[in-house]
């Protein structure tokens, strides 16, 4: 006998479920023009699907995946018809686009409005945005032409792929919610390496295609603080906080000193718990000597314990308008950032999503291609987090993330479900005895 979804995992809802978004991404894929023309044995979307699916599970590799895989499941929870191996998945992969799965992130993303699963994000009337950029392929002897290349003066060269994720963040909220990231790479017909500023620039300008109407604020660490981002930030229509140091922002520090002196920095001091939480202010700063046009506003936030010691410390420069109702709320937006760090990239790192691992490095997009569909995955899987109790209490139940993924594929190879939400109650109340062993597919 099946029992009852936990009380609250009735109100989950539906078109944010596990089977609902799947459904939403494979009706995506099908959306993309197949590359190859006519009428291939293998859909371009059952190739996606299939290498979604394989992230989703968390499979170490595709041939991992391929040895391992559950027609039957593949089919009733993918809803893939023709499942290709890890040689077909690679060659039809390869030469697409990743430009092609861009809207998909926008599907989801909608999804989430629909549901005002983004509501508790608001900050400031709008969603904070955290950019970063991460390495995720490193090799000294497999390499594609957008590769990176970095020479050493051992004489040696290393070929790497890196991407620039942009993820909606909220300092009271431990999920992420990811927007489609921009591969750092060179670019068509050039020699020469790409750079995180000029993925930014290519990002923020797709950002506001995408959702013209979204007001954002961009948080990020102090690279990010130069004249011609700032001016990207200003051109798209979006708020900053940008971290700034003494070292790389001489003249904007020497102003803020000036004004010190004058006593025109102002100040708020707070107990919080055992230490006192100290924020500071100026406004219409000069950036820099390079850009005397633009003015800043600065903020700076301390933590002191009982003798007085500094325990944290934090400057940003922004265009808000800092007064004594919002600098506190500022500052813990400021501090939001770390999010796409420790949610982000320590999630996709070190909790089951081998992101670092080389599932295909192809000789045209393959590596680009496979990391935007683990994103994606992992999107969905943020979604779960935050709209499914059935998905939190599996979560709450096996302790672990790394725990989940591994009972997940255990449930998935060997018994068959006719949707996620079947396999959800199977881990979460142990009914794996009651479900059908999987069909073998003999055609």
């Amino acid at each position: 006998m099946v029992l009852p979804p936990p009380r609250d995992a009735r109100k989950v809802r539906k078109h944010l479920s596990a089977d609902a978004l799947y459904f939403l991404i494979h009706a995506g894929f099908e959306r993309i023009t197949d590359h190859r023309g006519a009428t291939p044995p293998i859909p371009l979307s059952d190739a996606l699907m299939s290498a979604f699916a394989m992230f989703s599970l968390k499979d170490p590799s595709l041939l991992a995946f391929d040895e391992r895989r559950s027609d039957a499941n593949m089919k009733a929870l993918f809803g893939i018809g023709h499942i290709p191996s890890d040689t077909q998945t690679r060659e039809i992969l390869d030469p697409l686009d990743p430009e092609c799965l861009r809207p998909l992130f926008g599907d989801v993303f909608r999804q989430l409005q629909r549901g005002k699963a983004l509501e508790p994000f608001e900050f400031f009337g709008g969603y904070l945005l955290s950019l970063d950029g991460t390495g995720y392929f490193s090799s000294q002897k497999i390499h594609c032409p957008s590769c990176q290349v970095k020479e050493h003066k051992n004489g040696t060269v290393t070929y790497e792929h890196q991407m620039l994720a942009a993820v909606i963040v909220h300092p009271d909220i431990k999920e992420v919610i990811p927007l489609a990231p921009e591969p750092i790479q060179k670019q068509d017909g050039s020699t020469k390496n790409d750079c995180e500023r000029n993925a930014a620039r290519r990002l923020l300008a797709k950002i506001r295609r995408q959702h013209p109407r979204l007001k954002l604020t961009v948080v990020e660490d102090g690279l990010a603080s130069n004249g011609p981002h700032v001016r990207d930030l200003i051109d798209c229509g979006m708020h900053f906080i940008l971290g700034v140091k003494p070292g790389d922002h001489a003249f904007l520090f020497e102003q803020v000193e000036t004004a010190r002196r004058e006593g025109r920095v102002l100040k708020l001091r707070r107990k919080e718990g055992k230490v006192t939480a100290e924020v500071s202010w100026v406004w219409g700063l000069v950036l820099n000597e390079s850009n005397p046009d633009l003015r800043v506003n600065f903020l700076e936030y301390n933590e002191y314990d009982a003798s007085g010691k500094c325990l944290k410390h934090f400057t940003w420069i922004t265009d808000f308008y800092i007064t004594l109702r919002n600098a506190w709320v500022l500052a813990k937006g400021g501090r939001a950032r770390w999010h796409i760090e420790n949610e982000t990239f320590n999630t996709l790192k070190n909790q089951g999503y081998h992101f670092e691992h080389n599932y295909g490095h192809g000789v045209q997009n393959l590596s680009v291609v496979f990391a935007m569909l683990m994103m994606l995955a992992f999107l969905v899987d943020q979604a779960q987090q935050l709209c499914c109790p059935l998905f939190r209490a599996v979560w709450n139940k096996l302790g672990s993330k790394r725990s989940l993924w591994e009972k997940l594929r255990s449930h998935f190879y060997h018994f068959t479900f006719r949707s996620m939400r079947q396999l959800y109650e199977a881990m979460l109340y142990g009914l794996a005895k009651e479900v059908p062993l999987p069909t073998l597919d003999t055609s």
